[in-house]
């Protein structure tokens, strides 16, 4: 039999993602985007997920035009400032003391270029951190693991003590919502995708 499947291209690469994408399908490639992940600060969080989704997504469709390229990009935002991956471990402190106690938002845009059509979209989820003690800040930074993930944290991770409360998509929070790739996979005529 031929599989007349069209080829699918995860332009990240976060293993996160990876994990998340094969949840709907193990036929993809990866190849990661070269796009700098830099912000627009005249922009809304949402607008700034979708640039950069988009960014990524067109760069790596140049090079592969008959595929299904997916691009995404997810930031952390508490009152409209963006908290991005963390520069160094006081860095890392400072952003989850500030997310201590409080309710922020896990942004993320996602984008499909194909052949014949680009779309995307941007989801949102809430987290509401508990109120985190200076030892629990210190022992969770010294795991290493806040340092690579906007906002200093890994729901999926060792960081899901800290969250007393998320609503929204899980999958979104931890960096590539499922649940609306789907929905724009077979809008852009990519299929037949299984039930999630």
């Amino acid at each position: 039999m031929i599989n007349t499947t069209p080829k699918l291209i995860l332009a990240s690469q976060s293993p996160r993602r990876l994990e998340l994408l094969k949840q709907i399908t193990d036929q993809f490639e990866v190849v990661p985007s070269s796009v700098e992940e830099k912000l627009d600060y005249g922009l809304r969080p949402e607008e700034n997920a979708r640039m950069l989704a988009r960014a990524k997504a067109e760069s790596v469709a140049k090079n592969y035009p008959d595929c299904w390229v997916i691009g995404a990009d997810t930031l952390v935002t508490l009152h409209q400032e963006i908290l991005g991956k963390p520069v160094d471990v006081p860095d890392a402190e400072r952003m989850l003391r500030r997310l201590s106690g409080k309710e922020h938002r896990v942004v993320s845009g996602i984008c499909v270029v194909s052949p014949g059509k680009t779309l995307d979209t941007v989801v949102m989820s809430k987290v509401r951190f508990k109120s985190l003690t200076d030892e629990e800040i210190s022992g969770y930074i010294q795991t290493g693991e806040p340092m690579d993930k906007a906002g200093a944290y890994a729901i999926q991770g060792q960081g899901s003590f800290m969250i007393r409360e998320f609503s929204g998509s899980h999958s979104n929070i931890v960096g590539l919502p499922i649940e609306e790739l789907k929905i724009i996979l077979e809008k852009t005529g990519y299929g037949p995708i299984p039930e999630v």
